[in-house]
């Protein structure tokens, strides 16, 4: 186990210069010591990468170092993308954050709740994981190579729905749950007409210039920059495949997007111009207003908000997600004030790796060194 970032004790550095090059080393040598294949750090101020780390391999066989165009799958992150297409539906008129789910989606009413009506569920507490529906999507099978990863059919989620119950009071307290996500992807493409995918390339990649980024399997022209991902046995790393599809939970866990795509990502987020109106900073700002505490670790306290999270620490919010899918973690934090943001992403977990406790000594690492320098 590598210590926290927390529990170590550095110099307070006085430039970013020095600061990025502890962090450049610490991040390399973490990830030596954790038998990680390949992973990326990149740090950004006003639209400008001003540091970036590239350190192992995208895929071994054939042999493809990580560079600025390596195709990473996002897992959960993908998250935060589908409430920006929710909001882009909301600043139209089409809905209200207010709206119970079950208007859009009268199937729900077969789930089983014991706090009330299926009604009182509201698109809000979705987006908050406060709606009170499980963690998983699919909560058996998965264990034979013949399975399908993810479900692939609508039908095939509403088929649980009697077998579902609602764990935790609606809208009292945070309760991470993927399916919750996975409805309002649902209600988008309802509303839009498209596919949710469809939807998704149309309105926020596509204007974001994010041309290189897609949902689930890899367009043929871009499988040579798409990253495999790997679990570690007896001190080997064995390749799990450079593609699965998410099927019906893509608003999920679906987005597939190359390091430079998600710079463009991050200075939308960050308050930088972009060619197109994406959507309106007050109703991104909207997205980040705290819902439910969560907890505090290490000095650092999590809340959700609207599908992203705050993290707040020596007296500095920053606000981001997570995301975790095959050997894939992820993470991304923004510090909208200074203009600042950090991704992250490594692709290998197994024996003599903890990528979790790895992301987050990562993260909280930056957390000290990079964003309190714009405190």
């Amino acid at each position: 186990m590598i210590p926290s970032a927390s529990a170590m004790t550095f110099a307070q550095p006085r430039s970013f210069s020095q600061a990025w090059k502890a962090t450049d080393h610490y991040f390399r040598q973490t990830l030596r010591d954790q038998q990680v294949v390949g992973g990326a750090l990149l740090f950004l101020e006003k639209g400008k990468v001003i540091g970036h780390s590239y350190v192992g391999m995208a895929d071994l066989a054939p042999p493809r170092a990580v560079d600025a165009q390596t195709i990473f799958h996002w897992a959960s992150i993908t998250k935060t993308f589908t409430a920006i297409a929710l909001m882009q539906l909301r600043d139209r008129g089409r809905l209200s954050l207010d709206d119970p789910l079950t208007k859009y989606l009268p199937e729900l009413r077969r789930v089983h709740n014991p706090f009330g009506s299926m009604d009182d569920l509201t698109l809000k507490m979705a987006l908050s994981h406060s709606a009170g529906f499980r963690d998983p999507t699919w909560p058996w099978g998965g264990d034979q190579p013949w399975h399908p990863f993810e479900p692939t059919e609508w039908s095939q989620l509403v088929a649980m729905f009697p077998y579902t119950e609602i764990l935790v009071a609606p809208g009292t307290r945070f309760s991470y749950s993927n399916p919750a996500i996975i409805f309002l992807g649902q209600i988008i493409a309802q509303l839009s007409g498209d596919p949710f995918e469809v939807y998704m390339d149309k309105n926020v990649l596509k204007p974001l210039g994010m041309y290189h980024s897609y949902y689930d399997t890899t367009p043929y022209h871009l499988l040579r920059y798409r990253a495999n991902n790997y679990t570690v046995r007896d001190g080997q790393p064995h390749a799990n495949g450079i593609d699965f599809d998410t099927g019906i939970t893509a608003s999920n866990g679906g987005l597939n997007a190359p390091l430079d795509d998600m710079v463009k990502y991050l200075n939308f987020l960050t308050g930088q111009p972009t060619e197109y109106e994406i959507l309106k900073r007050a109703s991104l700002e909207e997205l980040w207003q705290v819902q439910h505490p969560i907890e505090e670790v290490e000095g650092v306290r999590s809340s959700v908000a609207l599908s992203f999270f705050v993290e707040a620490f020596d007296g500095m919010e920053v606000i981001g997600h997570t995301g975790t899918q095959k050997a894939f973690y992820s993470f991304f934090y923004v510090h909208p004030t200074s203009g600042t943001a950090c991704l992250g992403i490594t692709n290998t977990d197994g024996d003599g790796t903890d990528p979790e406790q790895l992301r987050r000594d990562i993260s909280h690492y930056v957390f000290q060194h990079l964003f309190r320098l714009y405190s």
